[in-house]
C-alpha cells in the first residue's frame, strides 16, 4: 500500500523521517513522530513512501510497538494497507483489535473474509494461544438507494456473510472525497 494517512491528517509537509528510518535506526522514534496541531495527544508514524515494504520485519515493528507502549501511548493504530501484502501481516500480527474496512461489494466483502481468516490464525495472539485478535467491521461507503436497486450488498448481507456484526456504517458521499483532498 501507498502511504496517505499524512495527507489525510494534512502533515504531509511535516514528514521528515519514517517507520522504516526509526526500524533501521536512522532516526529516533521521537524525531519521527508528528504531533497533530489539533489533538495534543494524536501522534503519526508515517509509513515509508520509498522504501520497500520488505524493509519491515517483525522484530523491528515489535521494537518501535514496544517503545511507544513504554512512552505510555495508551492505544497504538495501525493503519495498513488493503490486501494480504507484507506491511498488512505485519500491522495484524500484533494486534489486540481489528477494525476491518468492507465496502458492500462483493470483491471487497471477499477480501475482508480472507482478512478476517488471518486474523484468527497468523497473529501473536493466535499463535501464541492468547485467544484470537477481537474482530470489528466498519462498513464504508454505503448508499441505501444503491441497495435498493440492487448494485450494492445490504448491512444484513455483509453481517451475513462474514459472521460479525456491523460498528459503524459510514455513508457514501461526495463530502469525503473534498475532505480527504483538503487533509
Amino acid at each position: 500500500g501507498l502511504r496517505n494517512l499524512d495527507l489525510i491528517m494534512g502533515c504531509e509537509r511535516r514528514v521528515v523521517y519514517d517507520f522504516v528510518n526509526v526500524i533501521n535506526g536512522d532516526c529516533t522514534l521521537k524525531q519521527a513522530l508528528i504531533k497533530d496541531k489539533r489533538l495534543e495527544t494524536l501522534h503519526l508514524l508515517a509509513a515509508s513512501q520509498t522504501r520497500d515494504k520488505d524493509a519491515l520485519t517483525e522484530d523491528g515493528v515489535r521494537r518501535v510497538l514496544d517503545e511507544l507502549i513504554a512512552d505510555a501511548f495508551d492505544y497504538i493504530i495501525c493503519d495498513s494497507p488493503a490486501g494480504i501484502e507484507k506491511g498488512a501481516h505485519l500491522a495484524m500480527y500484533f494486534a489486540d483489535r481489528a477494525v476491518v474496512v468492507v465496502n458492500p461489494e462483493i470483491s471487497s466483502v471477499r477480501d475482508s473474509d480472507r482478512i478476517l481468516g488471518l486474523l484468527a490464525s497468523k497473529t501473536h495472539r493466535s499463535a501464541n494461544g492468547n485467544g484470537g485478535v477481537k474482530e470489528h467491521l466498519l462498513l464504508t461507503r454505503y448508499n441505501p438507494r444503491r441497495v435498493a436497486n440492487g448494485e450494492m450488498l445490504s448491512v444484513e448481507d455483509v453481517k451475513e456473510i462474514l459472521g460479525l456484526d456491523v460498528i459503524g456504517v459510514v455513508p457514501e458521499s461526495p463530502d469525503v472525497l473534498a475532505a480527504s483532498n483538503a487533509g
